[in-house]
């Protein structure tokens, strides 16, 4: 069965000392907890390694936010699969709507970060998702279809299964906006729905299908009951240990 996942992504905030504070903080407060759901913390690069070592012992998974699309090399200022998962990271977040529009990764790009992943044996939290001009243009399924095709549909059925899905509406990123959940379960539904068409049901009902945009301690409960909804992947909300320790309560 598919599992209920928490997920944060810091961005590019927090300091190596914040970051481990913060991480301490997560692991003291849900020391005692019994989570319904995986938690996942999503770090910048320079973090990874400490982090790892920081919640040793504890519920709390690490991933890194992105990596590059190539295996080694000349490539200055990368960070390869390899190299994150010698940190004893676990997952990777990969096709962020930020990543998408500021640094232009396309889906042949991401296709081979996906593929990279796999082969070292982080699994993918892989980022779909439309912009505020596609949902007004109803354009919202088509996009997301082809982002699924363009760089993850390509996989065995078996790697998919090693896939985590984040739906992120883009016009509700760090815009205070969010999908009402019913907005939300009818997206989910339908990335479902083509995960059933191209691979089958059982992998369709298998796969762990977030909601990332603007998912706060407040809307949580409502958008996590719905029944296509697996959990959510935060943002702002997962700077803070107890606003994130909500949205796990949440479940």
């Amino acid at each position: 069965m598919r599992k209920n996942i928490v997920a944060g992504n810091w961005k590019m905030n927090k300091t190596l000392q914040e970051g481990v504070a913060l991480a301490t903080e997560l692991k003291t407060i849900l020391a005692d907890a019994q989570p319904n759901c995986e938690v996942i913390i999503g770090t910048p690069f320079i973090h990874l390694a400490t982090v790892v070592e920081v919640v040793k012992g504890s519920v709390i998974k690490v991933s890194a936010e992105n990596c590059a699309d190539k295996e080694s090399g000349a490539y200055t200022g990368e960070v390869s699969a390899a190299m994150i998962k010698s940190t004893g990271a676990e997952y990777c977040i990969i096709g962020h709507s930020e990543r998408r529009t500021y640094y232009h990764e396309t889906y042949d790009i991401l296709k081979e970060k996906v593929r990279l992943a796999l082969a070292n044996d982080l699994k993918p939290i892989f980022c779909i998702g439309e912009v505020k001009e596609e949902r007004e243009a109803n354009k919202q399924n088509a996009v997301v279809k082809a982002q699924l095709e363009g760089s993850v549909f390509n996989l065995s059925a078996e790697d998919f299964g090693k896939i985590v899905l984040a739906y992120e509406p883009v016009w509700a990123i760090g815009t205070g906006l969010t999908a009402t959940p019913e907005q939300a379960q009818e997206m989910h539904a339908y990335i479902r729905s083509l995960i059933a068409e191209k691979y089958g049901k059982k992998v369709a009902e298998n796969c762990s299908i977030l909601y990332g945009g603007s998912c706060n301690s407040s809307n949580a409960k409502g958008l996590f009951a719905n029944p296509d909804i697996d959990g959510g992947l935060i943002g702002g909300a997962s700077l803070k240990a107890n606003d994130f320790k909500a949205i796990i309560d949440a479940f």
